[in-house]
């Protein structure tokens, strides 16, 4: 953000700290559970309807509950970590992340696993966030950038690789009790990261004012309640769809309209706002980059969803096979995601656009060539395309955060990232309801069934990803024009 429109202290001195990267790895193990608890549960839900006797809504909630309050706190949660210091809410989420967990693999019911789980996904939108802002915290130039591409890697690996992971530990501890290790796994790995935490994550310099006075308490109900108006009947619309409860929509939509009065008001007033809005006017490439990002996980997210159920329920596979075919997409994002953090600083958006070119072929391709595969030979054919399509979503989403972040104020970091994060969240909701009706009304329609189900479904995917890359096209230009402008004043 330039310095006429920011507020607040001077920016700080950057002093390398010799133990960044043995922190960064600490903090992205911890961030990797928590978004791999997005997906992995997805696999255990036989198990759990088996082993707790649920209900179909309980066991819905296992799942949905989660997404719903984890995309509720990022925004929050960021905030927190810049008022009262990352490595401080950094370790109390961490904590609370472990302790739900544990509470979740010893449910003795549906109620209570339902309740751990609701506050697992607090403890992990409290959590998230302070990997951006320690990442913009502790990096600074080319080196961010590749710090940025492990986090990019870690997104990548924990959303394609939660199945197979999934069905690994269903088939190790049992169909029946099974799913208990899918939550007690981050015990273990929790209370080792949290141990490492306490001696490599930098302490907060002392702030003087006081915790409520840096706490916008109205714009935390404000954005709460707008973000749950637009995700609670995504994240039902599966179960329900959207007939029910389409009308949260319109209150959620008035609740975004008084947060950002309020914000500009509490700006205003030289107040500390939950979410400076200027972020999205005045900081280059920060509303753009948060645009592709919410679109771009609309479209890519949802997939996994519906791979799994073709190749589960058209096909016949396990769950474990379901995750092994898909797995490849995975490898190859998490490869690509590496690379890219280390030349986004001089491809800049052209990374970006490349990525997003390479998710469209390979999801295409798999869309045109799946009706003619049978189960034998499925798995086969689609491999090379999705590790296209995974090569190329490694070089959208560690690039564009990167990007997207570069010019925020490092104060503002674990705000803005929480915001970055809370459009992935709903971009994911979205993806998940748009792509998964699309597969269903294409199995119940279509004479074909299965493979033109899933055609249709990545064939929008594919709709959305253009979309992203319309928006990385127009910022790719805006960024040379602005280069362009910055070296005529230079000269003159």
């Amino acid at each position: 953000m330039p310095s006429d429109s920011a507020s607040g202290p001077a920016p700080e001195v950057y002093e390398p700290d010799p133990r960044r990267w043995r922190a960064l790895a600490v903090t992205l193990t911890a961030g990797f559970m928590s978004l791999l608890d997005v997906s992995i549960v997805n696999v255990a839900l036989p198990s759990i309807q088996r082993g707790l006797d649920t209900t179909d809504a309980g066991v819905q909630w296992v799942v949905s509950g989660y997404a719903l309050t984890f995309g509720l706190v990022l925004v929050s949660g960021g905030r927190l970590g810049d008022a009262v210091g990352r490595r401080r809410m950094f370790l109390i989420a961490l904590s609370a992340f472990v302790a739900t967990s544990a509470v979740a693999g010893a449910a003795v019911n549906e109620t209570m696993l339902v309740l751990a789980r609701l506050a697992q996904g607090v403890a992990a939108g409290l959590l998230t966030p302070q990997n951006s802002g320690l990442i913009q915290e502790l990096f600074r130039g080319a080196e961010r950038g590749r710090a940025f591409g492990a986090f990019g890697t870690t997104v990548a690996i924990s959303t394609a690789v939660g199945p197979v992971l999934g069905g690994l530990i269903i088939a190790l501890f049992g169909a029946d009790e099974g799913w208990r290790w899918v939550f007690f796994v981050n015990v273990p790995i929790g209370a080792v990261a949290f141990v490492l935490a306490v001696k490599l994550l930098p302490k907060a310099h002392t702030r003087g004012r006081g915790l409520a006075s840096q706490l916008d308490f109205p714009g935390m109900a404000l954005l709460g309640l707008a973000v749950l108006g637009v995700l609670f009947p995504l994240v039902r619309s599966e179960q329900d769809g959207l007939r029910e409860l389409w009308w949260m929509f319109l209150p959620a939509c008035a609740c975004g309209v008084a947060f950002v009065r309020w914000e500009r008001r509490v700006l205003g007033r030289g107040g500390s706002p939950l979410l400076d809005v200027r972020l999205f006017t005045r900081t280059p490439g920060y509303a753009t980059g948060a645009a592709i990002a919410t679109v771009y996980f609309t479209g890519f997210a949802g997939i996994w969803l519906v791979f799994a159920l073709f190749f589960q329920h058209g096909l016949g596979y396990t769950p474990l096979e379901s995750g092994l075919v898909v797995t490849p997409f995975a490898l190859g994002a998490a490869v690509s995601a590496t690379v890219a953090g280390r030349l986004v600083a001089r491809w800049g958006r052209r990374l970006t656009l490349l990525g997003l070119s390479l998710v469209m072929l390979g999801l295409g391709t798999v869309a045109l060539v799946v009706p003619y595969t049978t189960a034998a030979t499925a798995g086969y054919v689609v491999a090379v395309p999705l590790l296209v399509a995974g090569v190329g979503g490694g070089m959208v989403i560690s690039p564009n955060t990167t990007l997207t972040l570069d010019r925020v104020p490092t104060r503002m970091a674990g705000a803005a990232g929480g915001a970055l994060q809370t459009g992935q969240r709903i971009g994911t909701a979205i993806g998940v309801a748009v792509l998964a009706s699309v597969f269903h009304a294409g199995v119940a329609n279509s004479g074909a069934g299965y493979p033109t189900a899933l055609r249709w479904a990545l064939l929008c995917s594919v709709v959305l990803t253009v979309v992203a890359l319309s928006l990385a096209t127009m910022d790719a230009r805006r960024y040379r024009h602005r280069r362009l402008s910055e070296q005529t004043r230079s000269v003159t």
